[in-house]
């Protein structure tokens, strides 16, 4: 097929208005060369996750202009993803996502010049982001969505007439769970960003650490426990070096965190620790299906689309798809939260009893959909409070103490930092005591 030829879908798009049009949009036939060179060289798109909804989007942004594409996934390609992330191969199994997609849609579609990253997105810098005009997220995980967007979010420069243009860059977030599905535009700064809407969210499943490390009654505490106490206890996990990070698509560290959650389960008399109980705790499998992700993608590339050439306003800003309801959809805007711990106020006022054990305030975090944090770190006063990581087991008997024992009084700040925000972004509670 011939250049012209191949682009005739999107020419169609270009040489037409429409009352959705941006004022500066102007249909025209000489316009074509203009915006297919801005589709084609100078407009630089991130695709973060390569995985169901990664692939499609992937091959959505391809086929519809887009070369300049670059994919960071730090996930390797497993047996049970060939039934619906079509870019890979049974040959391909045990090789990085990223890499496998990059590859397969070079070769592929001719022009297309995609970049994979196998790495974490916190592995990058502010000087990497910055070098994109569009990050599109196709993630599973709301810790890694959170982390993205609070790292857009202070990349913009804020000056006395608001926040500069040319420091904002669009984030259009993908996501699906079994036959649901969402897209939504975020403008850091400008409109709601995915911190705000948090509370939508349910909850995720925390266990009391006391709880996981004394009395264990469920078999998802003894799971738990293996996977956060366990494999950093030398005393208990000498397999694997010290320091080695839980690799949830690696069957040999599977298999001890499995034996390990038995061992335990047993010591306490509790019945139904399994390896596919194990899988489904530590990795938080959610289910899909390939259709919904079809048609989520389709929809955030052309929010892509939209906003590369303007030819249309944008989402405004989220859209909701509801497979078991047929193709119902509907779409809302949400608005910036003012108490946002990122775009907005990330001071929050903490009412508790002084009698209250900072136990109680690590687990409500966690807990509480208006925090919703994966690990927290508490801080006041330049001391530590309680530390995750290196310094967890110094701090842990902290979490006994009452916050008056730790000499907190009303109105001080305690300072919190969490994985799941960047890490020079933290949520300040201001005590309260009721």
């Amino acid at each position: 097929m011939t250049e012209i030829g191949r682009w005739t879908h999107i020419n169609k798009l270009l040489n037409r208005g429409g009352p959705f049009a941006g004022p500066d949009f102007i249909p025209d036939t000489k316009d074509q060369p203009r915006l297919l060179k801005l589709l084609h060289d100078d407009f630089h798109v991130l695709v973060i996750g390569a995985g169901g909804l990664g692939c499609e989007i992937l091959k959505d942004l391809a086929l519809s202009g887009f070369r300049n594409i670059d994919v960071i996934d730090m996930d390797t390609i497993d047996v049970s993803n060939l039934n619906r992330q079509f870019l890979f191969r049974a040959g391909d199994v045990g090789k990085p996502k990223a890499t496998v997609a990059a590859d397969f849609i070079n070769k592929r579609i001719p022009g297309a010049r995609v970049k994979a990253h196998y790495k974490k997105i916190q592995d990058f810098d502010e000087d990497f982001y910055r070098g994109f005009n569009l990050v599109i997220a196709g993630l599973d995980s709301v810790d890694a969505r959170r982390w993205i967007n609070g790292m857009l979010i202070n990349m913009v420069v804020t000056t006395p007439d608001g926040p500069d243009p040319d420091t904002i860059i669009p984030m259009v977030d993908g996501g699906t769970e079994g036959f649901k599905g969402q897209a939504r535009v975020i403008l850091p700064r400008l409109t709601a960003c995915f911190e705000c809407s948090l509370e939508m969210f349910p909850p995720q499943v925390t266990y009391p650490l006391c709880t996981l490390a004394h009395t264990p009654r469920l078999p998802e505490h003894c799971i738990q426990w293996a996977s956060i106490i366990a494999w950093t206890d030398r005393t208990i996990q000498k397999k694997f070096p010290i320091g080695t990070k839980i690799d949830t698509d690696n069957p040999d560290h599977m298999t001890w965190l499995y034996e390990a959650a038995l061992k335990r389960a047993e010591e306490f008399h509790i019945q139904g620790v399994t390896y596919k109980l194990t899988q489904g705790v530590v990795k938080n499998i959610i289910p899909a299906i390939a259709s919904t992700n079809a048609i989520v993608a389709a929809s955030c590339c052309n929010e892509a689309f939209k906003i590369a050439t303007n030819t249309s306003g944008s989402l405004n800003n989220y859209m909701m798809y509801v497979g078991n309801e047929g193709t119902y959809t509907y779409t809302f805007e949400y608005e910036p939260k003012q108490f946002c711990a990122v775009c907005g106020s990330n001071t929050f006022t903490y009412e508790v009893s002084a009698d209250s054990k900072l136990q109680a305030v690590v687990e409500n975090l966690s807990v509480d959909p208006k925090y919703q944090m994966r690990r927290p770190s508490l801080r006041s006063g330049g001391r530590n409070l309680y530390m995750q990581g290196l310094l967890e087991a110094t701090t842990r008997p902290n979490l006994d103490k009452t916050l008056a024992e730790l000499g907190i009084v009303d109105g001080d700040e305690i300072g919190v930092t969490d994985p799941a925000l960047p890490g020079n972004l933290y949520v300040k509670l201001r005590v309260k005591f009721v």
